[in-house]
């Protein structure tokens, strides 16, 4: 099975930026292969990655749903096996897998099933797997993945922020989750730090801080003007401060692990 990294947490926190500089990392350290998937309805770990992506499984979904007739005799089953290998897209030392979403008011199960499916039978044929998840905690409830390894809840610099980090931890436990470690990842701090009292509220959570990734104003340029952020310099601040933390918490229990 591969060992599983997944971000999580609300909306607007850069945990897609993450997610892409964490599928370089492992890359660079030649870890892989690596599987990254964007489990967010609303997709752009592509972007980051600076990768094509011609369709999702959300699209996959409204393909199968509007069929009458399968070709050569396929099951159901079969032909989604087919098209979910076509939904692959090969970057350089990784591969790519998009949820995407369906059109008009689908719902997301039958995309979020065949994810899950997906992942599941993929994993073994990979040695990491990193997960972009959606905002919010929906990809919890609905168990995307079966096991996480290593899971990152990411918060901007706001006590609203590690609020909801700390709801991914309670629905974890709520739920019973296999998610074998959380840490505390807070992004974009500015550049006078982190205040004493969000500290305090950090520590009355009791979700273990990862570290700090500062504001960088590298990735706003080049969010901009489309180049994808795993281009950003290595000396860029966000990116030393968030490879930094890769090399505190995560490469030694993947060390050990191999």
């Amino acid at each position: 099975m591969a060992y599983t990294i997944a971000l999580a947490g609300k909306g607007g926190t850069g945990k897609t930026t993450l997610a892409g500089f964490t599928v370089d990392y492992l890359v660079e350290k030649g870890l892989g292969p690596v599987l990254a998937v964007d489990a967010d309805p609303n997709s752009n770990l592509n972007n980051v990655l600076g990768v094509e992506v011609e369709f999702t499984l959300g699209e996959i979904r409204e393909e199968v749903k509007n069929m009458d007739n399968l070709p050569g005799g396929m099951t159901k089953a079969d032909y989604l096996n087919f098209r979910l290998q076509q939904a692959i897209v090969e970057g350089k030392g990784y591969d790519l897998l998009v949820m995407g979403r369906p059109e008009g008011l689908g719902c997301y199960c039958f995309a979020n099933g065949i994810l899950r499916e997906a992942t599941d039978k993929l994993s073994n044929s990979y040695s990491f797997m990193v997960i972009d998840n959606e905002a919010g905690l929906e990809h919890l409830s609905r168990r995307t993945t079966k096991k996480v390894d290593l899971m990152f809840a990411v918060s901007e610099c706001s006590k609203r922020g590690i609020d909801a980090a700390y709801r991914v931890k309670a629905l974890i436990e709520e739920l019973k989750l296999d998610v074998k470690e959380l840490f505390l990842i807070v992004n974009r701090v500015p550049k006078e730090g982190i205040q004493k009292e969000l500290l305090d509220h950090i520590e009355k959570y009791n979700i273990p801080l990862a570290g700090l990734v500062p504001l960088d104003e590298n990735i706003y340029e080049y969010d901009n003007k489309g180049i994808p952020l795993v281009n950003l310099p290595q000396k860029s601040e966000a990116v030393m401060a968030y490879r930094s933390i890769l090399d505190n918490i995560l490469l030694p229990r993947v060390t050990v692990k191999k």
